[in-house]
């Protein structure tokens, strides 16, 4: 009958002013408010209200409200979750569960502040003494590839240097400018930890110098030596760290390095003694914050400005 659903909307009309009445009885409901219209207005509980019934209205709503996130200031919001798990193991190996008043330098819970690079030179100049770079690899904290090119050097080549450094005539075929590498190379490098072996070399060949707190030198950790069984100043090469720490022969052979194998193997050796070596950095050098590299395309006379270059190519290049 057409009577029917009116009336079954009139007693559910009717059980809901019941209940409203109930509740606005009890102060859990405002007042109703009159818009002129029959529609009834619900307004929102108060705050105290909604506190004391959570649990009612999450199971209610099937929604249940997500806790924040908690990081420590000294990892970035997009840390991974090793990263964190890193740095908690950090900070609770110091006896202390909360990042204050342990001194840890900023990048060392940062993977993505590391890269490790190693380059390849051939010889240039009067009787190939020069050395000029022909390859560059860098790799991340994780040993994957983020570039690696070869390079043509801006004098003539005398010397390929196969043996040792593995270039060849036919590499320089598709090799990119010197001044173009250099421009891609640094744009990695800034603001990065970068990690080599005997990197002075590297960074000569680059006509670059990174600054000094955030190099690190494998062929300069006393304390990856004493794990080798060998005497904590001594010059050690790449290949004799890797057979005795990583168990790995690399550098063999008469095709000459890979830089991205030297690299990887640099990177390698460095995250076993990471945590004790930042430790002991940021008890010596003092937080400094980022210093911005100029582009070199615009200025380059101060990537002739390295302590290592001989004074003879000094005189070269000027």
């Amino acid at each position: 009958t057409p009577q029917g659903p009116s009336k079954k909307k009139s007693r559910k009309h009717q059980r809901f002013m019941e209940r409203r009445a109930l509740l606005e009885q009890k102060g859990l409901l405002s007042p109703r408010q009159r818009l002129g219209s029959q529609t009834p207005v619900v307004e929102p509980e108060p705050p105290s209200t909604l506190t004391k019934a959570v649990g009612t209205m999450a199971s209610r709503c099937g929604k249940v409200p997500k806790p924040k996130r908690v990081v420590s200031p000294s990892l970035s919001p997009s840390a991974s979750p090793d990263s964190i798990a890193r740095h908690h193991s950090v900070l609770l190996s110091q006896g202390n569960g909360s990042s204050q008043g342990v001194r840890v330098s900023f990048p060392v819970l940062r993977p993505g502040k590391y890269v490790a690079i190693d380059c390849e030179m051939v010889g240039t100049g009067p009787q190939g003494r020069l050395s000029e770079l022909a390859r560059c690899s860098v790799v991340s904290y994780e040993g994957d590839v983020i570039y690696d090119k070869y390079v043509k050097p801006e004098l003539p080549i005398v010397d390929y240097r196969t043996r040792w450094s593995g270039i060849t005539k036919q590499h320089m075929k598709n090799a990119i400018p010197f001044k173009a590498a250099q421009a891609e190379i640094l744009k990695i490098l800034k603001d990065k930890i970068v990690v080599g072996h005997a990197i002075h070399n590297d960074f000569q060949a680059l006509k670059y110098f990174h600054p000094k707190d955030r190099t690190r030198d494998t062929s300069r950790i006393p304390m990856l030596n004493q794990r080798a069984g060998l005497p904590g100043r001594a010059s050690v090469s790449l290949k004799s760290l890797a057979r005795h720490l990583l168990h790995k022969k690399i550098q063999v052979g008469c095709r000459g390095h890979s830089s991205v194998e030297d690299a990887r193997t640099a990177m390698e050796l460095y995250r076993l003694v990471e945590v004790q070596w930042e430790t002991e950095l940021a008890r010596s050098l003092p937080p400094r914050p980022p210093s911005p590299i100029a582009d070199p395309t615009t200025d380059s006379s101060q990537y002739m400005d390295d302590r290592y270059w001989p004074t003879d190519l000094m005189g070269d290049s000027m």
